[in-house]
C-alpha cells in the first residue's frame, strides 16, 4: 500500500493501483483511516511549547554555545541553575532549524574561474613560479624566479635570490618584457597564487607594462603545468645536487642548467625540437633538415619501413592550458 501511494504521485492513483494489483476502494479507505489518526493524534502533555523550543534555539545560538554541542550547553546551563530541556531534545530542535551542521556564520568562498589559455606563437604566453633550493644548512633556502614561454618552453628570463617578495619579482618581469620586446596589450603572464603573484604592487606593473594577468585556481596545480614540469626538469637532471653548498654554487648551477635547457634540451612536448629552436623561429629548419634523412634512409632500404615514407612529427600549432572540452553534436540523433 505504501508503494502505491508513492508510485500515485508520480503516475496517478488508477495507474499506480492498476501497476501494483491494488484495490483503489482499499486505497482510499486506507488514506481515510490515516488522516483521521492524524487529525486525532494530540501533542504529549511533556511537549515544549513553540515559545519554549525558540528560547532553546536562540540559547543554542548565543556566542557561548554557538560552537558547543548540546551535551555541553546542558552540563553548563546546569552549573548556573538553569534547565532548558533534555540534550535529545537540543538535537531535535537544532535538526528542525537545520542547525546540526554550522551555526557560526561561515563565509562562502569565491567561484574561481578555471584559466583557459592558448598560445599559437612565442610570447604570446608567459608562464612564471618560484620554487626553493636546499640550502647548505636546515631551513636555508634560496629562491629561484623563472619565467617560460608557454608556446617554445624557452626560458625567457630567470633570477636566484635569497628570499621571495613581488619587488624582486616585478623587476625580473619588467626586465624580461623590456629585453624580449614585449608590445603592451599582446602578451599574458600566467602564474599560480603564490603571495608575490598576488600583490598590489605587480598587479600594478602588469597594468602598466600592458600584460594580461591571468592565475591558477587556488590549490590546483594543473593549471600551471608548464612551470611545474620545468623545475622537475631542474631537479631530476643528473647533475641536480641535495643541497647547494652556498648561494654561489646555486647560481652557478642555474647558469650551466639553463643554456643547456634552451638549446640542448630536446622537449618531448614540442616535437623533440629545443626550446630555443621554436623560440627563435628555426624549427621548420630542423624538422626539414630530419625529413631529408628519413628520404635518404627510406630511399636507400624501404623493405625497412614497414608502414611506408616516414614522416617527422610536427609542431603543435597551438598550445593549451585547460583547453575546453568540445561538446559533442547532437543534432543527427544519439544513438544508444
Amino acid at each position: 500500500m505504501n508503494a502505491a501511494t508513492e508510485l500515485a504521485t508520480d503516475v496517478g492513483i488508477k495507474p499506480a493501483c492498476e501497476a501494483l494489483a491494488v484495490s483503489r476502494a482499499s486505497w482510499y479507505r486506507r488514506q481515510a483511516a490515516t488522516s483521521q489518526v492524524e487529525a486525532s493524534r494530540r501533542p504529549p502533555a511533556r511537549t515544549l511549547g513553540a515559545p519554549e523550543r525558540e528560547h532553546v534555539l536562540a540559547t543554542l545560538c548565543e556566542p557561548r554555545f554557538v560552537d558547543r554541542a548540546p551535551a555541553e550547553v546542558v552540563a553548563t546551563l546546569l552549573e548556573e541553575g538553569t534547565w532548558l530541556c533534555s540534550e535529545r531534545t537540543m538535537y531535535r530542535i537544532l535538526a528542525e532549524s537545520v542547525g546540526v551542521r554550522e551555526r557560526r556564520n561561515q563565509l562562502a568562498h569565491p567561484e574561481y574561474a578555471k584559466p583557459e589559455l592558448v598560445a599559437t606563437a612565442p610570447n604570446q604566453v608567459w608562464s612564471w613560479d618560484i620554487t626553493k633550493l636546499l640550502g647548505p644548512q636546515k631551513w636555508t633556502y634560496y629562491y629561484l624566479y623563472v619565467i617560460m614561454d608557454l608556446f617554445s618552453r624557452y626560458v625567457v628570463g630567470w633570477m636566484l635570490a635569497e628570499r621571495e617578495n613581488a619587488a624582486l619579482a616585478g623587476r625580473l618581469i619588467e626586465e624580461t618584457c623590456a629585453r624580449h620586446g614585449i608590445v603592451p596589450g599582446d602578451m599574458t603572464l600566467h602564474s599560480d597564487r603564490g603571495s608575490p603573484m598576488t600583490a598590489k604592487c605587480t598587479a600594478q606593473l602588469l597594468a602598466d607594462l600592458g600584460v594580461t594577468r591571468s592565475q591558477s585556481r587556488p590549490e590546483v596545480s594543473d593549471d600551471n603545468p608548464y612551470s611545474e614540469a620545468g623545475f622537475k626538469t631542474l631537479k631530476y637532471h643528473p647533475g641536480f645536487p641535495n643541497r647547494f653548498a652556498g648561494f654561489d654554487a646555486a647560481l652557478s648551477h642555474c647558469r650551466t642548467f639553463f643554456p643547456w635547457y634552451c638549446d640542448e634540451h630536446r622537449h618531448g612536448g614540442i616535437a623533440m625540437l629545443t626550446p630555443a629552436d621554436v623560440f627563435h623561429g628555426r624549427a621548420e629548419e630542423v624538422l626539414a633538415r630530419r625529413q631529408a634523412a628519413l628520404d635518404i634512409a627510406y630511399a636507400a632500404h624501404p623493405e625497412r619501413f614497414v608502414r611506408g615514407r616516414p614522416v617527422v612529427e610536427q609542431l603543435p600549432t597551438e598550445v593549451w592550458i585547460n583547453k575546453p572540452v568540445k561538446e559533442p553534436d547532437r543534432t543527427d540523433g544519439v544513438v544508444q
